[in-house]
Parts: C-alpha cells; sequence; structure tokens
C-alpha cells in the first residue's frame, strides 16, 4: 500500500470506530486491552491521532522531549466520539498539506513523514478491532490491509524496545521463525540473532524456517498484537515450539 492509501484507510478506519462506539455503553470493559473501558480506548485513540498530527505539523527532525499537545478532551465523556471524529478530521486535513516523502524523524525505519500515517492507520484498525470484540462483533480486515499491518509491525518491531521493553530479549543464536498467510500472498521471515531480531528484507537464503505460524492475514495481524493466541485453531504451528513461545511472550507491542 502506498501513502494515499493509508491516508484514505486512516479516515475510514476512524469512521468505522466512530460508528461503533457513538450508539454504545462508553462504561464497557475492553477484555483486549485490560483496564480500558470503551471510553478509554476512544479516548486512547484520539490522543494518538493529536499527538501524531502534532508531529507532522511540526515536521519533527529530532525525539520529542515530551507530549506538550492540546488534546481538547471534552468534557462530557459522552462526547467523545464525535471528538474523535475531529481529530480525525484534523489529521486528514494535515496529512493533505504535507509532503508525505519529507524527510522527519520517526522510532522506526522509515524516516519519512508517512511513517506516521502508517502507524496511526494500525493503531485505529487494532483499536477498532477491540472495540468491536468490547460489544461482542465480528471484526473484519481487509486482506491486503492486514498484510501491509502484518509488514508494518515486523518491520518496526526491532526498534520498539523503548516502550516494548521485552522486546530485547528477542534473541537466539541463528534462529528464523516464519509467518505465513493461508488465504493469498504473504510471507515473513524472521531471524533471532544473539544480538537481536530483523525481518529479512528477501528470502536471499530459502531455507525451512525453524518455526512456522500459518493462518489468514487477518488472523496473523490480530495475532500480533496479542489479540489472538498462537494455540487457538486458527494456527497452523510447525517447528520449534519453544521458539514460537519465545517469540510471543516477548514480543508484546
Amino acid at each position: 500500500m502506498n501513502p494515499a492509501q493509508h491516508t484514505a484507510a486512516v479516515a475510514t478506519e476512524a469512521a468505522a470506530f466512530v460508528a461503533t462506539v457513538t450508539a454504545a455503553d462508553l462504561s464497557t470493559p475492553v477484555p483486549t486491552c485490560p483496564g480500558w473501558t470503551l471510553g478509554d480506548l476512544t479516548r486512547h485513540v484520539g490522543s494518538v491521532h493529536r499527538w501524531f498530527t502534532e508531529l507532522l505539523r511540526r515536521r519533527v527532525q529530532q525525539p520529542p522531549a515530551g507530549r506538550d499537545v492540546d488534546l481538547r478532551l471534552p468534557e462530557h465523556p459522552d462526547a467523545l466520539p464525535d471528538w474523535l471524529a475531529a481529530s480525525a478530521a484534523e489529521a486528514a486535513e494535515v496529512f493533505a498539506a504535507t509532503d508525505l516523502d519529507a524527510p522527519m524523524w520517526a522510532w522506526g525505519v522509515d524516516q519519512h513523514a508517512r511513517f506516521w500515517v502508517r502507524r496511526m492507520l494500525f493503531e485505529t484498525l487494532v483499536h477498532r478491532v477491540d472495540a468491536e470484540l468490547a460489544l461482542g462483533l465480528s471484526p473484519r480486515v481487509d486482506h491486503a490491509l492486514a498484510v501491509d499491518g502484518i509488514d508494518e509491525f515486523l518491520t518496526n518491531l526491532p526498534f520498539a524496545a523503548p516502550f516494548a521493553p521485552l522486546t530485547a530479549r528477542l534473541r537466539a543464536p541463528d534462529r528464523t521463525l516464519r509467518f505465513s498467510c493461508t488465504d493469498g500472498d504473504g510471507d515473513w521471515l524472521v531471524r533471532l540473532r544473539p544480538d537481536g531480531f530483523a525481518l529479512l528484507a528477501d528470502h536471499a537464503e530459502p531455507r525451512t524456517a525453524d518455526a512456522t505460524v500459518r493462518g489468514s492475514a487477518a488472523d496473523l495481524l490480530l495475532l500480533l498484537y496479542g489479540r489472538l493466541d498462537h494455540r487457538s485453531e486458527a494456527f497452523h504451528l510447525l517447528g520449534d515450539a519453544d521458539l514460537t513461545a519465545h517469540w510471543f511472550a516477548h514480543s508484546a507491542f
């Protein structure tokens, strides 16, 4: 997917989130975000939108020292869905006014403004799924979007240690873990080394992975984000079970 598709998808996912929570009881617990209610979830997503939007507006070139941004939170919780919609609309305006290919600081691999649009997209999508699950709905994730999300997650995870410290333990003496889609294109090979881990950009060294997790693209995306259990019937596991367990014990985002 390209930056234009990412910007359109942010708007679509935000609108779906707003539609899900507008008529809902915002005190409903969100099982996939322990300790949070739908109100907390909505506040979080809108805050992310406003923070990322401010980073884009300022086109920061260095890691920001803090998160000093006016969230303009509503006084009454019932207004949170409308506030989130306004946050998404403001983000869309900034996207349209920004050269998304411009150099910019980012905590991940892609040091361009477009990083933040893609990151906002999957932050919104996964939490839209959280909201739907909390309300007993069956979330749907487009295959192409899920594939892009898996790639974004695995590409950037090696740089997430500052806020996901357990990832620093994803070490092994040259072991490989494959994630493979069962419903179309999508295959990723991660190598764990004694000094770290990384997604292999291509499979220049074709070989059988030490462990493989197979499932639909949507299920793999939610698995990587900790919304599904790798031991569930949605997945077919091959190879080293200890390596697979090690990954999921330390890859929480």
